[in-house]
């Protein structure tokens, strides 16, 4: 661990330690509630019975003949698993309620408590009694041999034994005389309620449970006070299962015999149905042979698509030659022969067209385009080209036309080549399902006589191999954790009280609070003053509060630099002791032979010739304000020591924050600098006015000062943004009013083992009793 957790540790036990006598007491106490809790808590008992279920299943796998089995698929036959699912329901509890009459209790009448018993020296009969009636006891008190009074709160009646009466919002009963058992008490109770509440209470403590899954044996266990009874429970709970087993059985056999005579006219009609629809379907869709039929779709699709490609081909030539044809520019070029190897018609004029066009070409060497007879050629080549161009148009829309014709052609042998899985998927179907319904039919004919011949030997499928048997000794209450749960509560309810006092507590407590929230360091600590005087750390005093003040002196030449004399205390808000701490520490440096001189600066509410008796009418506010008084007649004796002097504050002014600001209060400064030793400046509360910052540009060090238990958490923000922003000088907190017992000290453990006592400068309490006075006293 590193120190901080060893400092969390030390801290906690620390706590623990000081309130040892709260964590003494509340074991105590918790350990007493938990004795009388167990004392007076009713025991319970285990009652524990096994069934060997007949299961044949468990172990392997199912077998084919299993999987075929009808008896199984309705439920005649069952594993452990469902069988306790069974044992589990709400009906069977029901049943077992209403045979032994469980919705009454009896209970003898104690002083204490009352005690369930199982044979009461009577019996309640309910006659007519709704089934969602409100639990109700009754008191019941024989007042002669064959006359009984019963009453509650709100009711009363005196009847005969066996005498019928009505109870408003319950029903009818009659209550009987139970002739085995003598009347030993002269009070008894009996309990009323509703068949589904009683159900429901025995259902919690009803248990089945298969430990073993390697064999058939169901665990059954009920939890009651009373042994006897709760071994009937049980026990009444398994004869009923198995009656209940049995007439399933029968109920099955019965009902799997009329369902398979129901079954075999179903399915015979079913199979006759398909077969006739097997015979439709061939000869309706033309089947004779589907894979011959299959194959010739197949081929004339080939030859429709391989037919349309070639006119798309010769479509895509004649577009090509009637682009050009049509292009003005390629009249003089010669035209590809044979492009259209059918077309007779058209490769006569193409072959024409490139004779003419040749013939031309030879002329033109020769003559000019004026020329008769080129111009008689040109216009050959011109009625050529039309002749071409309607050629082709005509020819166009006839390869169009074919075309379109065998698109359809192949859509509908493509339409037909679909056509055929499918038909093939629905005679298979069909003959699949003829198949099915004739093995069914065939299944249900055996099967019907099986169940007929197993009817007749019908027996429970599970047996008792252990009956119901309590154990002798109760499973609750456990004292033994009772009373360690009791130890346990007892312990950690301090716990919960300190640590909620901690999370609730905003202020300052530890020194980790003040750690985590500042990088500013502690000069000091002081702890809480026992003594009524203001004045605490004198010459001869041995108390631990004088030592921490001498330890603060012994730490300021740590902070102070050689010629550095001036101190300014402030803090958060008023109350945190700046006055207290101002006069103690110019005390003891007083006493060390230096010349101290205190100065009174909380010009709003001077606070320091109060706690010194001395008149405040003359100081520092007269000083500002009047230019003949001189700084060393506001410097007063403090009474105290004989160098330790005082500067009152004087008459409270108008406006302190400019009486500060005043040019003559650098004078009287750099006059007690040249006088004093040490100046200790008592500065007003930083986080309420802003005395304290004009007045740090005297200071050397600033002490802030906290107080514990006081001063909240928050509040050291103020001091860490005056150190981070440098709007005080080299900043130092001492945290004062330290409370060094009751586990909450700041520096917990300061001044033990150091030969300076807690308690001053007198003796500590001797012996137990007077620390345990004490200890109270101090909470």
């Amino acid at each position: 661990m590193n120190k901080e957790e060893n400092r969390d540790i030390i801290q906690f036990l620390g706590k623990i330690t000081a309130n040892w006598i709260w964590f003494l007491i509340s074991a105590g106490i918790g350990i007493l509630i938990a004795f009388l809790y167990a004392r007076y808590q009713t025991p319970v008992y285990k009652i524990s019975a096994k069934l060997l279920v007949n299961d044949e299943k468990k172990g392997g796998l199912a077998s084919q003949g299993d999987l075929l089995d009808l008896g199984g698929i309705l439920g005649a036959k069952s594993s452990v698993d469902n069988e306790a699912e069974v044992l589990k329901t709400r009906y069977l509890m029901e049943q077992v309620t209403k045979e032994l009459n469980a919705n009454v209790t009896y209970y003898h009448k104690g002083r204490i408590k009352d005690v369930e018993i199982y044979q009461a020296p009577f019996e309640v009969v309910p006659l007519s009694i709704g089934d969602s009636v409100i639990a109700t006891s009754f008191e019941l008190k024989q007042i002669a041999p064959s006359k009984i009074e019963v009453s509650n709160e709100s009711f009363v009646k005196t009847v005969n034994f066996g005498e019928p009466f009505v109870v408003d919002e319950m029903g009818k009963i009659a209550i009987v005389r139970n002739l085995d058992v003598p009347f030993k008490n002269k009070k008894y109770l009996f309990n009323i309620t509703s068949i589904d509440n009683k159900v429901a209470e025995l259902m919690r403590n009803f248990q089945v449970s298969v430990v073993n899954k390697q064999v058939s044996a169901i665990d059954l266990s009920f939890n009651y006070p009373l042994p006897r009874k709760g071994e009937d429970f049980l026990r009444t709970l398994i004869e009923k299962y198995v009656e209940g087993n049995k007439e399933d059985k029968n109920i099955i056999a019965d009902s799997t015999i009329a369902f398979i005579d129901n079954r075999l006219m179903l399915v015979g009609d079913e199979l006759g149905t398909i077969e006739s629809k097997i015979q439709t379907f061939r000869q309706n869709s033309r089947i004779a042979d589907i894979d011959a039929q299959s194959k010739l779709l197949i081929e004339n699709s080939s030859e429709y698509v391989n037919s349309l490609a070639e006119i798309e081909t010769q479509l895509n030539i004649l577009a090509s030659l009637e682009g050009y044809l049509r292009d003005a520019n390629a009249t003089k070029r010669v035209l590809p022969s044979a492009v259209l190897p059918g077309d007779n018609v058209f490769n006569s004029l193409i072959e024409k067209y490139n004779s003419i066009l040749l013939e031309r070409d030879r002329l033109s060497l020769s003559s000019t385009e004026t020329n008769p007879y080129v111009q008689n050629l040109d216009q050959q080549i011109s009625n050529l080209r039309k002749d071409m161009l309607a050629n082709i148009s005509n020819t166009k829309a006839s390869l169009t036309i074919s075309g379109n014709e065998l698109r359809k052609r192949t859509a509908q042998a493509e339409g037909e080549i679909k056509r055929v899985p499918a038909t093939q998927r629905t005679y298979l179907d069909m003959a699949r399902q003829q198949q099915i319904k004739q093995e069914l039919y065939v299944f249900l004919l055996q099967k019907r006589e099986e169940t007929a011949i197993s009817k007749t030997s019908n027996i429970s499928n599970s047996k008792v191999i252990d009956p119901p048997k309590a154990n002798p000794k109760p499973i609750s209450p456990k004292r033994i954790i009772i009373l360690v749960f009791g130890l346990a509560f007892g312990l950690v309810l301090p716990f919960a009280i300190l640590y909620l006092r901690d999370l609730l507590n905003t202020n300052i407590v530890t020194k980790d609070d003040v750690v985590s929230r500042t990088s500013i360091p502690i000069i000091g600590e002081i702890s809480k003053s026992k003594e009524t005087e203001t004045i605490v750390a004198r010459q001869h005093s041995r108390s631990s509060i004088s030592e921490q003040f001498r330890g603060l002196r012994t730490n300021l030449s740590f902070f102070l630099k050689p010629g550095e004399k001036t101190i300014l205390l402030t803090s958060s808000m008023s109350g945190e002791g700046k006055s207290f701490v101002s006069l103690n520490l110019a005390n003891v440096l007083a006493i060390s032979g230096k010349k101290v001189v205190v100065m009174e600066m909380d010009l709003r509410k001077p606070n320091i010739s109060n706690k010194l008796s001395i008149s405040g009418e003359y100081g520092f506010t007269n000083y500002i304000i009047s230019p003949n008084v001189e700084p060393a007649s506001v410097v007063l004796p403090s009474g105290i020591h004989e160098n330790l002097f005082i500067v009152t504050s004087g008459p409270i002014p108008p406006n302190p924050s400019e009486t500060i600001l005043a040019s003559r209060t650098d004078d009287l400064m750099e006059f007690l600098n040249k006088t004093f030793d040490y100046i200790i400046v008592d500065a007003p509360p930083v986080g309420l006015v802003t005395d304290a910052q004009l007045l740090s540009k005297y200071a050397d060090l600033t002490l802030y000062v906290v107080r514990q238990n006081y001063t909240n958490k928050k509040q050291l923000a103020i001091a860490n943004e005056l150190d981070i922003n440098k709007r005080m000088t080299k900043m130092a907190i001492l945290v004062n009013d330290i409370k060094l017992e009751g586990g909450y000290g700041y520096g917990y453990g300061y001044g033990y083992g150091y030969g300076y006592g807690t308690y001053g400068d007198q003796d500590q309490p001797k012996g137990f009793a007077a620390y345990l006075k004490n200890a109270i006293k101090s909470k």
